[in-house]
């Protein structure tokens, strides 16, 4: 039996690992959940079905807290920071969005329980302080492509890896010029063709961040060059990353368009969970289709790569700058391909190869970012 925290409890992928916990009693046990407060009911009830106390609950918003503390007769904490430090498990699942999540994976190194990883913004800002944090093992994907690339790798010694490759569905626009972008609408953004997922990761899905992202973060997982990390399109969704090996044998690992998978082989890693989705049916006809990524429409990953390879925190500022022109085409204050564009801009003038050396040191940098990213969006709103 794994005791587990669950961060971002009513989120996509925090409500899909309650839904695993719940088909596998047996195997896991919630002992504390921490969510933002934009859902306080869905706090409460969450809650309740587990039996917890307000001392294993966390909700960041004060006046949803205030609410969540009154439903359950007693004051739940407001970090979920101190509910890491306070609350002992083997296994926690980071799936707060965003980089606000940073603060939270270092906590969770720091107790020495598995961190199963959701939340790839707080690797990528974090860079060498989270990874030089964590013991050998320690951090365990739960993005689906991080997923099938350490599923992969179990394939072969390390030795003998050649590349990596992730694979990206390419969004709601693939195979639309960059031309044709300019007058995308949140709620077309919003239309993943083969996936579920909140507002921000569907949108970065659409411009290729999520990517992007996804490359920054294969490199800090892995160890792996940027160069060495391919990405090609694949809008079935089915194949979710592979791994080349020297001999030219390549891994690839294969299930239908879920985050079940993923989410259940992290909280029980490095063993599997019995019947945590329905396998492919080999017996029925379908087609895989494999294409390059179009970089003059979708730049993302490009530079993404740079930002890598620079190191540092540059990854910390790509992210940073994303989050500030996402947030503001939503708001329908930015056109869509302005937000990469706007990455690009930041990354310019704010991106260094410095390594952090504090928690302090990032945030630093990151509104650095974001007030460039502001500006930007002044000078092209809508």
């Amino acid at each position: 039996m794994r005791n587990v925290l669950i961060l971002g409890s009513t989120g996509s992928i925090g409500t899909q690992a309650l839904d695993v916990v719940a088909a596998n009693p047996g195997s896991f046990r919630v002992v504390g959940i921490a969510a933002g407060g934009s859902d306080p009911a869905a706090v409460v009830k969450q809650a309740r079905v587990l039996g917890l106390g307000p001392g294993q609950v966390s909700v960041s918003r004060k006046a949803a807290a205030a609410q969540v503390s009154d439903a359950l007769g007693g004051s739940v904490l407001r970090d979920p920071v101190d509910l890491v430090r306070a609350q002992p498990a083997d296994t926690v699942l980071n799936a707060l969005v965003g980089s606000l999540g940073l603060a939270s994976t270092l906590a969770v190194l720091e107790t020495g329980a598995t961190l199963a990883l959701a939340n790839k913004e707080s690797l990528v800002a974090g860079g060498r302080l989270v990874t030089q944090r964590a013991a050998e093992g320690q951090i365990v994907p739960v993005d689906s492509e991080h997923s099938a690339i350490a599923q992969c790798l179990r394939s072969g010694a390390r030795g003998e890896v050649a590349r990596l490759v992730l694979t990206a569905s390419g969004g709601p626009f693939r195979g639309r010029r960059r031309e044709d972008l300019w007058d995308v609408t949140p709620e077309q953004a919003a239309a993943h063709p083969t996936w579920s997922m909140g507002q921000m990761n569907t949108l970065n899905s659409a411009t290729l961040v999520n990517k992007g992202l996804e490359l920054i973060e294969a490199v800090l997982l892995f160890d792996v060059a940027p160069s060495l990390i391919d990405v090609t399109v694949h809008p079935q969704s089915i194949v979710h990353s592979m791994v080349t090996f020297s001999d030219g044998a390549t891994i690839a690992q294969a299930s239908p368009p879920s985050m079940a998978l993923p989410i259940a082989h992290a909280l029980a890693w490095p063993h599997r969970v019995s019947g945590a989705q329905p396998a492919l049916d080999f017996s029925q006809c379908f087609d895989w289709h494999f294409e390059p990524l179009d970089d003059k429409a979708f730049p993302a990953v490009t530079l993404a790569r740079a930002a890598a390879e620079t190191g540092g925190l540059a990854p910390a500022v790509y992210n940073a700058a994303n989050e500030e022109a996402a947030a503001a085409f939503i708001a329908n204050g930015l056109a869509f391909p302005r937000i990469v564009d706007a990455v690009f801009e930041v990354l310019a003038k704010v991106g260094t190869s410095a390594h952090p050396e504090s928690f302090e040191q990032v945030v630093a940098v990151e509104d650095e970012a974001r007030s460039e990213a502001r500006r930007l969006v002044r000078k092209w709103g809508r």
